[in-house]
Parts: C-alpha cells; structure tokens; sequence
C-alpha cells in the first residue's frame, strides 16, 4: 500500500508561539490526519529605527521557538522551525517559494493588542498562499507572558528614578521592556550620545536579569512612541522626562497625547539631572 505523505503545515508566529491555543489548533489539525510542521518565528523589529541589543530580540524569539517545538513533539508532531530576520511576510513567501507548504496557521494577538492585524498581515498571507488553506489563531498571551512595557525616554533614560523604576516594575511581574530614544537630530544618520546612553543602560537593566530591548527611533517623541505601538504588542507605557519648565515633552503635552491616543497606561516618571542641557 502506498504510503500518505504527511500534509506539510507551516505555522507563522512570534511572541503568540507560547501560546495554548496555537498548540491545540496544530493538535486539531493533527487529529484530522497525519502533519508535519515547519514554524517560522520572525524577529520583532520596528520599520523605522536603529536597533540596539537586536542579538536579544533574536534570542527571545529562539526561546519561544523551542518552546513550542517542544509542546508540539510532546503530543506527538513532527516539527521544526528557525528565528527569521525578515518580515512576516516575506519569510512566509520565500518559504513557499523553496518548500512544498499544504497549509498555514498564523497565530497573532487579539485585534487590539496585535501589530500584524493593524497592518494586515494575515490577509497579505493569504494573498501569497494561492490556494493554501490559512487559519488564523487569536491567543491573548499577554495573560500567561506577562507585560510588555515601553519606555520613552532621550537624555533622562540613565535617570536612576526611570531605572527604579523599570526595576520595580520588573518584579511585580514578568514584564519585558523595549526603551525607545527618540533622535535628538533628524538630519543625522548616527547618533552616538543617545546609543551610548541606551546601551549603557541597557546592559545595568540586563545584568540585573530584565527582560530590555531598545532601538533610537523618530525624533518626535509622539510619533516615535506611536510607531512602537503599531509594530508590537504594548500594554502600558513609561515616559521619563525632565521636570515640567525644563521638559519641551511636557510642553508638548506628551502624556497627554500619549493616554489620549494609545488607549494605553501611561505613566510619567520625572528625573532630575543637573548640568545637562535639557530636550526631554
């Protein structure tokens, strides 16, 4: 008798590939009749940006990635799988394009929470997969994973009040953190004072065992804040800044802005640091 070739599903997922429900969607799939998986984990990376620590998203995404290998081999699957550096979509296509793929499940956030819904993301899949079968799984892991914080913060982000902060933050709960340092000049392609203070503060946050990200982003703070919204799950938001007749933020109205428009928490922490000029 002729053997059955397992039917070929790829599954596309990042920080959702922890989550119950993509697992018992590839179980379900699994019980209709022999599979064998191939799951994608694309890095989180902003579209405009320079990213600083990217080593660590990677690292992150290969966490989550074995993970989920490893629930799927426990009930039984065959899977494999590999941390991409592309976008979602152009993974996905380029995979179609070298493997034979039967099917696909993109797993994403709810709608509210989800980068990849707000651009579309699982309705260009389906454009590129012909005539594969999509399915698109919601799992709200936010519930199980912990936050993920934003930080906003340029000359005030080695502040020990934010740095406080984020550590106390940290240990409430399971949080992660991206710290975004918004340009001080547009006009420049580097920005070595700001990717000094990021890094430096980056590595005390890491050393201490944190969960932090961060890249320099859009010179203005709103937009810069808002971009890192739209490209990644935020459930709350930090905004350190300058006290207020220092801070051009705040004359900007930039927690207000931000509570107003993300829908999200925002807090505001103040810092206080003598002899610098101030921008934040």
């Amino acid at each position: 008798m002729k053997e059955v070739r397992p039917t070929s599903v790829l599954v596309v997922a990042n920080e959702t590939l922890i989550g119950e429900e993509l697992v018992d969607a590839v179980r379900e799939r699994a019980a209709r009749g022999p599979i064998r998986v191939a799951v994608v984990a694309p890095v989180n990376l902003p579209r405009e940006g320079y990213i600083v620590y990217r080593d660590s998203r990677r690292a992150a995404a290969g966490r989550r990635l074995e993970r989920a290998l490893s629930a799927l081999r426990e009930a039984g699957i065959a899977a494999h799988g590999g941390v991409f550096d592309d976008d979602p979509l152009a993974a996905v296509t380029d995979i179609l394009a070298s493997e034979e793929i039967d099917e696909i499940i993109v797993s994403t956030h709810p709608e509210t929470k989800s980068g990849w819904l707000r651009r579309n993301l699982v309705d260009e899949i389906r454009k590129a997969a012909g005539e594969r079968p999509v399915e698109h799984v919601v799992s709200d892991v936010a519930v199980h994973a912990g936050a993920n914080v934003l930080v906003v913060a340029n000359e005030t982000v080695l502040g020990e009040a934010l740095l406080d902060r984020i550590r106390t933050r940290a240990r409430e709960g399971g949080a992660s953190f991206l710290i975004v340092c918004p340009q001080s000049d547009p006009n420049r392609g580097d920005h070595p004072e700001a990717e000094r203070r990021l890094r430096t503060a980056l590595s005390a946050l890491r050393s201490e065992g944190i969960d932090v990200h961060g890249q320099i982003a859009h010179p203005d703070p709103f937009t810069a804040a808002m971009q890192a919204v739209e490209d990644e799950r935020t459930d709350e938001i930090i905004v350190s800044t300058y006290t207020g007749e220092r801070s051009g933020w705040l004359r900007r109205d930039l927690v207000g802005r931000l509570r107003s428009e993300s829908g999200l928490p925002v807090e505001h922490v103040v810092a206080e640091l003598a002899g610098v000029e101030a921008t934040a």
